[in-house]
């Protein structure tokens, strides 16, 4: 989205006497294009860089016999997002294709090698000769992409949001159906009527029956105040009573500041919901010799120890440039010897090591910040942040389909809105989020809400993608939490009073499937 540290281009295989190559061109802002050309990748840069920098990842060029891996994002752009690696070490730059084409370049790349995933990074993929003995799997056993082999209909049924924004092409969407109107080929085509006009946006080898969905008006709700009698959902032993109604209170109002550190413990999982206070007092126990027993792992490394590895070396670099610039204008994390920069700095390597896989990456910083906040505790926080990550890792599937089209919404998705809204509203938005109420992805219809809000702006105003991801970024600050969250409940409800049929669609080419 900066033209400062982004490069537009295009990439191809060329084949020449002795070896086949990739070939990589881009150029400097000034560059000319033919009218009309649009890149299909841009080189992404994490630093500002000097200008001779991009000039020189300006343009690549590598024989695929020199090909060393290929590695896919982990959560920043998908598997739109790739950086190749040669077998001297030096990576490429890395790749960004917001308009698709990742497939297709792997499948050109594959009639001359063959890629295999790593036995250890499920993200990593090692290249070899068509020739080797090691590898006899082919393209799609390396199940790079989601096809649509399996059961689609089933995946929308169980999933409807994994698939709809995921790239579900195999099949229409039956939200797109819906807002069709009557006179449209979709509604009017039918098995018995093979030759009518094919609609240019329908998947190619597919055909709709009909369209069972019908959208009625979208429901006017209300919020509520914030939870601010915690004493009465406590029986004598401190048990919670009815756990769904104060979700439901949440969800409605969120919670008042004074109890937010004790609520947010049983949202986000630190503190089963049935247990007794003389439980909770043995689970603090319990995970503060837990936590401080990970602590103590990466505090004991030596200086030689560390430089022996790479991993850990790189999860620290990240995570003390990150926390040097996380939430400074809060005064919890202002000033250069602020404790709590160092708190968020600890917590963060501890779950390096409670994480190991995962590891740190950019963002979580943003996530820890406002737990560290509420809870002014360094164990209670790491708990929560637990909780918190395998709500959030537990979406990443949605995020990692070839949704380029959509990169312009991962950061409100990838850290929950966090740059979009102030600091205080962040807090309302995330307790309501960790209730799972109306449906566990709430935070998607957010961001229908939000982009239907910008809808005049977006819709019929023939802005490329950048002018786009320019618009959509310079909403920062600018949106009203309440009203949003009144359009996404809103839209649930539409959507939950929508009288759907599913129909299988009829394959005229069965063969691609």
């Amino acid at each position: 989205s900066n033209h400062d540290t982004t490069i537009p281009g295009f990439i191809r295989i060329v084949e020449r006497v002795r070896d086949i190559y990739t070939d990589g061109e881009g150029g400097e802002e000034e560059t000319k294009f033919d009218p009309g050309y649009e890149p299909d990748w841009a080189v992404i840069s994490t630093v500002k860089q000097s200008r001779e920098k991009e000039r020189h990842w300006g343009s690549f060029s590598l024989p695929l016999s020199e090909l060393y891996s290929l590695r896919r994002a982990r959560f920043s752009l998908g598997r739109n997002f790739m950086v190749l690696t040669s077998r001297g070490g030096d990576p490429l730059p890395p790749l960004h294709f917001h308009r698709g084409g990742t497939r297709e370049l792997l499948r050109a790349m594959q009639r001359y090698i063959r890629l295999a995933p790593s036995p250890v990074d499920g993200r990593l993929f090692l290249a070899y000769p068509h020739d080797s003995g090691a590898l006899s799997q082919s393209f799609d056993e390396l199940q790079l992409f989601d096809d649509a082999s399996s059961d689609l209909v089933s995946r929308f049924i169980q999933d409807p949001y994994a698939t709809t924004f995921g790239g579900f092409s195999k099949v229409t969407n039956f939200f797109r159906g819906a807002l069709r109107p009557p006179e449209s080929p979709l509604h009017s085509r039918t098995p018995s009527d093979p030759h009518a006009p094919h609609p240019a946006d329908d998947e190619p080898g597919f055909e709709l029956i009909t369209c069972g969905a019908e959208l009625g008006p979208r429901p006017v709700v209300n919020r509520g105040q914030p939870l601010d009698n915690w004493e009465q959902f406590l029986d004598p032993e401190g048990r919670i009573t009815d756990p769904q109604k104060v979700k439901e209170l949440v969800f409605r109002g969120g919670i008042v500041p004074a109890l937010r550190k004790e609520v947010w413990k049983f949202l986000l999982g630190f503190y089963p919901w049935n247990s007794t206070a003389k439980e909770r007092e043995d689970i603090i126990r319990v995970k503060t010799d837990e936590y401080f027993r990970m602590k103590v792992q990466w505090k004991s490394v030596s200086e030689e120890q560390e430089m022996r590895n790479s991993l850990l070396r790189g999860y620290r670099s990240l995570i003390e440039r990150d926390v040097n610039r996380t939430d400074r204008q809060n005064p919890f994390f202002s000033g250069n010897e602020n404790p709590g920069l160092k708190l968020l700095h600890d917590v963060l390597m501890t779950y390096c090591m409670y994480n190991f896989d995962l590891g740190y990456v950019q963002g979580m910083s943003d996530l820890l910040a406002p737990l560290l906040f509420v809870t002014q505790n360094e164990v209670e926080s790491f708990w929560c942040l637990t909780g918190f990550m395998e709500l959030v890792v537990s979406q990443i599937h949605i995020y990692s389909q070839d949704s380029g089209s959509l990169c312009f919404c991962f950061r409100w998705l990838l850290i929950w809105y966090k740059r979009e809204f102030s600091f205080e509203d962040i807090l309302s938005l995330w307790e309501v989020l960790w209730t799972r109420l109306p449906c566990a992805n709430f935070h998607l219809l957010m961001a229908c809400a939000i982009l239907e809000s910008q809808r005049g702006e977006l819709i019929g105003s023939n802005h490329d993608f950048n002018t786009i991801l320019k618009h959509i970024n310079e909403l920062t600050m600018k949106l009203d939490l309440q009203t949003v969250l009144l359009e996404a409940e809103g839209i649930y409800l539409q959507l939950a009073q929508c009288k759907v049929r599913i129909y299988v669609p009829v394959l005229r080419q069965p063969q691609l499937l």
